[in-house]
């Protein structure tokens, strides 16, 4: 492992020309119109757990096409009162396992909501239990090629879809204060949480962590680690498919989404991270809320701030405690400032 992208002062200021289809904003509109969040489709039921300082509901919630997600609500035990929610997305491969397992939110305070990933969960962690119940064409093995050929059809339509009913799904649950809503995630839950909180104007704050999905045109063919390579693998054998295929990707970008984000955010890197890139996550930080203000200065009234921390030394597992550490301490900071 060594340093391979941009040093650090290029970072700071690395704001490329994102691809944008014309009508990415209206494709985002006609999904979430085509397939709305319905309240109804909420339920949350207690669990008896061996946990004594938390309360733990079974959460399921529709999601794209109404699919029923599955999510973990944990909550201190001694809440008296609805409380600011942590709406958290998995890591790619990951699902909500075990309930025992999502602690610390709760343990500072916070309404946790920890949302399973569709058709995922298998390849680490204690497992999932939400299907995909939709096909895809030719893909490579993995998750990133889903669907690819045709943004209608691929899987982060989908998971996006998912991350902005989340949001919907826990201001509707009594314990959540509806008006404090925070959204964060590792890797590929960094992705969903840049689409939550630009597609989501409930969002108050968003912590992308090590963000997956952020400046695909440079991230594929830039490392030779994580899920970039499949789309890589997948234009090595569909030769001729290289245009529409970046033109799907071009819905999905992160760094084209966060320009949308409405509330302050805090990213983090680690700058020897080969899996996503630090140059693709300053790309979607410096772009964040470019367009809350026509492209003002960041942390202007008008243009949320969006924040990082940077580990030099470290992979795609970047901060790992340390950066929950910056989390917690950020949001409260924040909290403290927004009223109730």
């Amino acid at each position: 492992m060594a340093f391979y992208d941009l040093p650090l002062e290029e970072l700071e200021s690395y704001r490329p020309e994102i691809v944008e289809p014309a009508d990415l904003d209206s494709f985002w509109s006609a999904t979430l119109a085509d397939h709305a969040f319905d309240p109804a489709s909420v339920t949350a039921v207690p669990v008896d757990s061996a946990l004594r300082t938390v309360v733990v509901h079974d959460v399921t919630f529709g999601g794209y096409a109404g699919d029923p997600i599955k999510a973990w609500l944990v909550t201190p035990a001694d809440a008296q009162e609805p409380l600011p929610a942590v709406v958290e997305f998995l890591g790619m491969g990951g699902g909500r396992g075990f309930s025992f397992e999502h602690l610390r939110w709760a343990s500072a305070g916070y309404a946790h909501l920890v949302m399973d990933t569709r058709g995922e969960g298998g390849h680490w962690g204690s497992g999932g239990e939400t299907p995909d119940p939709h096909g895809n064409g030719p893909m490579v093995a993995g998750f990133v090629t889903r669907g690819i050929q045709d943004p209608e059809g691929y899987l982060w339509r989908r998971l996006f879809t998912d991350a902005h009913h989340a949001v919907e799904a826990a201001a509707t649950l009594p314990q959540v204060d509806a008006s404090r809503i925070t959204v964060t995630g590792v890797s590929q839950g960094g992705g969903m949480t840049i689409a939550a909180a630009a597609l989501n104007h409930r969002v108050i704050a968003a912590m992308p962590d090590v963000p997956f999905m952020a400046h695909l045109q440079r991230a594929v063919g830039l490392t030779d680690a994580g899920p970039y390579p499949d789309v890589v693998r997948f234009l090595h054998t569909h030769r001729d498919e290289a245009e529409q295929v970046m033109r799907t990707l071009s819905y999905f970008d992160g760094a084209a989404l966060a320009r949308r984000a409405q509330a302050p955010a805090l990213f983090s890197t680690g700058l020897m991270d080969t899996t996503c890139p630090p140059s693709t996550v300053f790309a979607a930080r410096n772009k964040w809320g470019e367009l809350a203000d026509g492209g003002g200065t960041a942390g202007t009234a008008t243009r949320p701030a969006a924040d990082i921390r940077v580990y030099p030394y470290n992979g795609h597992e970047g901060g790992e405690a340390y950066q929950w550490r910056e989390q917690v301490a950020w949001l409260a900071d924040l909290l403290a400032t927004t009223p109730a």
